[in-house]
């Protein structure tokens, strides 16, 4: 007769879920804090927070380093002050998004507002995230992040760079060139299909990344076709060697 352990297990398997031991050297979530402990990562700069998600995650997983969140949507920008206002040490830039000029430029919002995006989105990202359809759109300021990020590294000594911009990623790395070179490690969406019109694609970036200097550390999958099964795209990790 099954233990109840086994009963638990087999329980969870029928709902769809599987149950296994938390280890960091198989869990991607605390293995990505776990390399930003390794490298002594003390500040992370975050572009494109949204509501503050991932700045939030860093501090459940023990982080406690400096924070310098970045977002363009007026919305969610006010909700991400709020939130952020709790945390001494994270701090909101000005609303701005983050590209390879400073302009202005008109940045398509999303229902579900994390997949916003200046791109436009394919009927491939619509077809695994229905929430992700554009409602509405928004014309924001343009900066470079080589130009609004510098104030903050001056007293940093080991950055960390997290890009979530929708398919927008080369373009922030383009404008954060002055920068790069006091930057250890990047995190950075890496789509393995077109999700939006124009974006480069898994193998372009992880060349271009490797062209300044940085190395693939570890992956996180992310978004997935629910029908299919097919994992669309993930969050790549890199370090300087």
């Amino acid at each position: 007769m099954p233990n109840l352990k086994q009963i638990i297990k087999n329980l969870a398997t029928e709902l769809g879920w599987e149950i296994r031991r938390y280890h960091p050297a198989v869990s991607e979530i605390p293995r990505m804090y776990q390399s930003l402990a390794y490298h002594q990562i003390d500040l992370v700069l975050d572009v494109g927070a949204n509501v503050g998600q991932y700045a939030m995650l860093l501090r459940k997983l023990g982080y406690a380093g400096k924070i310098v969140s970045f977002e363009p949507l007026s919305s969610a920008y006010s909700r991400l002050k709020t939130i952020s206002d709790k945390d001494s040490l994270w701090e909101v830039a000005p609303r701005t998004a983050i590209g390879n000029e400073n302009n202005e430029i008109e940045i398509n919002i999303s229902a579900n507002s994390q997949s916003s995006s200046v791109l436009g989105i394919l009927d491939s990202h619509l077809k695994a995230a229905s929430n992700s359809a554009y409602v509405g759109s928004e014309t924001v300021k343009l900066s470079r992040l080589d130009t609004v990020a510098q104030g903050y590294l001056d007293n940093a000594s080991s950055v960390f760079l997290k890009i979530d911009v929708q398919g927008f990623e080369k373009q922030v790395l383009e404008g954060a060139t002055k920068i790069l070179p006091q930057i250890k490690g990047i995190e950075i969406e890496l789509s393995l299909v077109p999700l939006y019109q124009g974006q480069p694609l898994f193998q372009e970036m992880l060349d271009l990344l490797d062209g300044l200097g940085y190395e693939l550390y570890a992956v996180i999958p992310g978004l997935a076709d629910p029908k299919t099964g097919r994992l669309l795209q993930m969050d790549g990790i890199f370090f300087r060697p």
